[in-house]
């Protein structure tokens, strides 16, 4: 996730100049350097992780249906995105504490490799931040040095709460398993270990949930209503409809669908949109004879390796993971 961010930064920064342009989309990126079928897919693939995740959250807390997507304006969303953010970080600071007081360390040294495969759609869906790459290359002025910073520290800071949180989830839940098809959910049984870790697991849940929901409604309003031609505002109800009605009706008909929610957007959103299309951007604009664009120094080493390692890794969790559908089906 990393390599992927470091080569949308590299394309972005190329982009900038040759355009002329401060600040560069997406869009105009895989444009200049796919033509019109990456922009394609490109969009269908921003839809679907929208509407996936939008499924999950749904399925998850409908109550959050009604507390926020009422609020007209985005300032007010913006403040109380603010405060939700300000209770993730202190619920999820008194969950840890509160429940590694019965942390089994000997239970962190058990693995299961087998199962391992299965986690990266999640891990990838987990670790997105792609998608603020441009606006990042735009404020630090371009400054490929500042830029690989950011994206290198900037990952590894949830990184290291990850790692804490599975550390607990892991060290306190020695049971995790599945019967049958069905997913065993670490955040129930976790609840259920502590009357205490109960109520904080819960003020969590839904604060996560929450501030993730506005923020994906909103960008996915924005991008219907643009790509629609549709008008916009408070008053112009239609975009809204267009983004939580079909998760609404969706979540409905599959009470469960929390999960293959989560891992449909990481396999067929995440990792076509940046997993397939940044490497294939990057290819397209170092190795292409048809683009003339800046000399500037690769922010990802190994050329086309590298490239090629993150072009086949992300083709081959997709592939897998239709394989093991049509399997099932």
């Amino acid at each position: 996730m990393v390599a992927s961010g470091l080569l949308i930064a590299e394309v972005n920064v190329k982009t900038m100049c040759e355009l002329g342009s401060g600040g560069v989309s997406l869009v105009s990126m895989v444009r200049r350097t796919l033509g019109n079928t990456g922009v394609q897919v490109a969009c269908w693939s921003y839809i679907f992780i929208h509407y996936a995740l939008l499924v999950a959250y749904v399925a998850r807390s409908s109550d959050i249906l009604t507390t926020f997507t009422g609020i007209p304006f985005q300032r007010t969303i913006g403040a109380v995105n603010g405060v939700l953010v300000f209770g993730i970080i202190a619920s999820f600071t008194a969950l840890v504490v509160v429940a590694s007081g019965d942390l089994h360390w000997e239970a962190l040294l058990k693995a299961n490799f087998e199962a391992a495969p299965q986690s990266i759609p999640i891990i990838a869906l987990s670790f997105v931040y792609q998608n603020v790459v441009p606006v990042l290359c735009t404020n630090l002025e371009g400054d490929l040095s500042k830029v690989r910073s950011a994206i290198v520290f900037g990952t590894a800071i949830p990184l290291a709460l990850f790692l804490v949180w599975d550390g607990v989830i892991l060290g306190t839940i020695t049971t995790l398993g599945t019967e049958a098809d069905k997913i065993a959910d670490p955040l129930q049984l976790l609840r259920s270990t502590n009357g205490i870790v109960g109520p904080i697991v819960d003020i969590f849940s839904l604060l996560a949930i929450a501030t993730s929901y506005i923020g994906f409604v909103l960008g996915l309003v924005d991008f219907l209503a643009d790509l629609l031609k549709l008008p916009s505002g408070p008053n112009r109800p239609l975009p809204y409809l267009l983004t939580l009605v079909p998760p609404l009706i969706l979540s409905l008909l599959d009470p469960e669908i929390f999960f293959k929610a989560l891992d449909f957007a990481g396999t067929y959103g995440v990792l076509v949109l940046f997993g397939l299309l940044p490497a294939a951007m990057s290819w397209s604009d170092r190795y292409s004879e048809s683009t003339q664009t800046p000399n500037l120094p690769p922010l990802v080493p190994g050329g086309k390796i590298t490239i090629s390692l993150v072009f086949g890794g992300a083709a081959l969790v997709i592939l897998s993971e239709i394989v093991e559908n049509f399997a099932h089906t």
